[in-house]
């Protein structure tokens, strides 16, 4: 089983990229058994969708303005 560490690198670079299968299911498995990793992975995944909301409010914005 890989380490909390290299599963939060994970991830991050799963909300980039599309990750393999085979570390797909790592994540899946691990973030089953570990709570720790669990929130950070549901912390990112929020961060992530508020910061899109945040940005494309103020690019409407910006568009009405023009």
């Amino acid at each position: 089983m890989r380490s909390c560490r290299a599963i939060s690198v994970l991830v991050s670079q799963g909300l980039d990229k599309k990750l393999s299968l085979r570390e797909r299911f790592s994540v899946w498995l691990h973030v089953m058994m570990c709570t720790r990793c669990r929130n950070f992975q549901t912390q990112s995944r929020f961060i992530r969708k508020a910061a899109r909301r945040y940005t494309d409010e103020l690019q409407s914005r910006l568009d009405k303005k023009s």
